[in-house]
């Protein structure tokens, strides 16, 4: 083997002798760790793909068997309207290089690059441009997707689609380009790793308004009262929480933009600290407060774990990540109870995992790692509330005032699967062999 390796490897003397034989390993070299990089960019891109499904049978199983389709349905068009979206005018409007003003706006063109060597290897120096556009498209889907849980069971669907639209194609990207984008909020500071605001809260948001503008499901607060609407399929949604928390790999893991073994494992690590404690957290919470350990909160409390951890996977310790974590996961289950208690329907807890836990994920940040000001990831925090809200508001009211934002009672009562798809998730097959 010895004897191998001296044949194989170039002496001093050789190297010496034939400087171009060493250019020529150093290219080889840089050329394998692109591929590396490449590759496992293309891995996180699947992984954060994975998590759209983990979104459409976590809220399938938390709402009721009448409306799947139409939960189904929508997670299947929101993946089509970001990647499309995302090609046609996002990317250039999150990434717009020097066409920007003041680090505010800025737009670099219609459609995705067109010059296959420049875009490839001439990129950069971690991975081609069609994988990183790829994998900033499927962040795009997924702040959409939050809004379609909260908004769940009463939304038409026309409307929730056009809304998307809009949110994803307009001001997700826009917002985006204030950190990532190299704008304003990245200039003075501002630290946001995977998004838990840019992603999360942007989402989060968005659910919030059309939660107040939707208003609760029929039934949800009777007099005065709050009656709990059960999902009709808890180990459904079990495996949601566990497809996203696999997805969370490649959404936290893709964020480092290479396949650095070090920086990646290390972020793979506090992902999975936080989204363990979160689960303890709001485990330990409901034991304490209803007297029971309630599965549903559990299940919520590991996405806030993710969510809360997800701005600073990569600076604080693996001991600040379980702290940040376990802080989620008992501070989703007194937002869920607090929303509730302000008759704000929200059928999956999107709005405390996304938003609540989304704003505390970025806060946190400055409060464990000495790198950064938590004044400073407060600005970001209401920089990114005070335009995310209002914009959702206005298209929110704006579909209301032409479209229709709400399906009707009766609409409400029959489901949305046979109304607006005419068909069932799990139709009655005993009709057909009593005949």
């Amino acid at each position: 083997m010895r004897l191998i390796r001296k044949s194989i490897v170039p002496s001093v003397a050789l190297l010496a002798a034939f400087p171009g034989l060493a250019v020529a390993q150093e290219v080889s070299a840089a050329d394998a760790m692109f591929t590396v990089n490449n590759t496992w960019m293309m891995v996180a891109t699947f992984l954060v793909f994975i998590m759209h499904l983990g979104f459409a049978t976590l809220e399938s199983g938390l709402t009721q068997s009448k409306n799947t389709v139409n939960i189904l349905f929508k997670n299947m068009g929101i993946i089509a309207i970001g990647l499309l979206t995302y090609a046609l005018l996002g990317f250039n409007l999150m990434y717009p290089g020097e066409f920007s003003i003041g680090g505010i706006f800025g737009f670099a063109g219609f459609g995705v690059g067109t010059d296959p060597e420049g875009l490839t290897s001439a990129y950069n120096p971690g991975y081609t441009y069609w994988t990183d556009f790829l994998f900033q498209g499927m962040f795009a889907a997924t702040a959409a997707t939050i809004v379609s849980g909260a908004v769940a069971e009463r939304v038409k669907l026309g409307s929730f689609l056009v809304f998307s639209t809009v949110y994803v194609a307009l001001v997700y990207p826009f917002l985006g380009s204030w950190k990532w984008g190299g704008g304003w909020l990245d200039a003075m500071g501002f630290y946001d790793f995977a998004g838990s605001t840019l992603v999360h809260s942007v989402g989060g948001w968005a659910a919030l308004a059309g939660v107040i503008f939707l208003g609760p499901r029929l039934g949800k607060y009777v007099n005065g009262e709050i009656r709990p609407i059960l999902g009709h399929n808890l180990p459904l949604a079990v495996i949601g929480m566990f497809l996203l928390w696999l997805g969370w790999f490649g959404f936290n893991g893709g964020s480092v933009l290479s396949a650095d073994p070090g920086l990646v494992s290390f972020v793979l690590v506090t992902t999975s600290m936080a989204a363990a404690a979160g689960i303890i957290g709001a485990m330990l919470t409901t034991w304490i407060i209803h007297k029971h350990p309630d599965a549903s909160m559990v299940l919520n409390g590991a996405l806030a774990g993710l969510v809360g951890i997800t701005a600073g996977a990569d600076v604080v310790s693996v001991l600040s990540s379980i702290i940040i974590g376990l802080i989620a996961g008992v501070i989703v289950v007194f937002s869920v109870e607090i929303i509730d208690r302000a008759k704000l329907d929200d059928p999956v807890g999107a709005i405390s995992v996304h938003l609540t836990c989304g704003i505390w994920g970025t806060l946190a940040v400055g409060l464990f790692s000495a790198d950064f000001s938590i004044v400073t990831q407060l600005i970001g925090v209401l920089a990114y509330g005070a335009v995310a809200f209002p914009a959702a508001s206005v298209i929110f009211l704006t579909l209301k005032a032409t479209m229709g934002l709400r399906v009707s009672d009766t609409v409400e009562r029959r489901g949305l699967d046979l109304s607006e798809h005419n068909m069932e998730a799990y139709p009655d097959y005993t009709i057909f062999t009593a005949r």
